[in-house]
This record gives structure tokens, sequence and C-alpha cells, in this order.
């Protein structure tokens, strides 16, 4: 299981569980399947593809951009300890085999 954990100052606590296999995404608008309400989301702004060995971000053309351990990316495979930002929002990815 790929775990996407935030918190922070610009954030309540956020946490997202995508097991492999999954396709997900992350946006303000209702019809994104991880709701994201937060200062510069886009409606939707990325899609999540786990897997066994990571987890994909595709950025869907968001305004302010998706951005892997501070650089900006249109597409990038996640691993553990990878930090995801989105918005003010920055995700931790962990994995989990036992959650």
């Amino acid at each position: 299981m790929w775990i996407l954990e935030a918190a922070g100052d610009e954030t309540t606590p956020v946490t997202f569980r995508m097991p492999p296999g999954t396709v997900r995404t992350i946006g303000r608008a209702p019809r994104a399947d991880f709701v994201l309400d937060a200062p510069l989301v886009s409606r939707v702004h990325c899609r999540l593809e786990a897997s066994d060995a990571g987890m994909d971000v595709v950025d869907l053309s968001s305004t302010n951009g998706t951005f892997v351990n501070n650089e900006r990316v249109s597409r990038a495979m996640l691993k553990q300890g990878d930090r995801l930002r989105i918005g003010r929002v920055e995700f931790t990815v962990e994995r989990s085999v036992n959650r």
C-alpha cells in the first residue's frame, strides 16, 4: 500500500492510501478521486498510478504545477521518502505492507 501524508501549517492533516494497481486523481473538484481543497490546487490537478515498484504521478495540465522533491514534473516515478507538492500541500510518500 502506498500512503501520501501531509501535515503542516498550510493544511489540516491529510492521508491518501493507494494499493498497487489503482489509479486515482487529485484535485479541488468533487469529481476528483481524492479531493484536496487547498490554495493553488487545480480542479483535477494530477493522476496517481500505483504499482508494486512505485507510484507514477502525471500532471494533468495544472495551472501551478506538480513538484517532486522541489522539481516541477510533468510525469515522475515516486518512491519511498519522496515529497510530492500539489499547490501548497506537500505530501510524504510512504510504503506500507502492514496497513
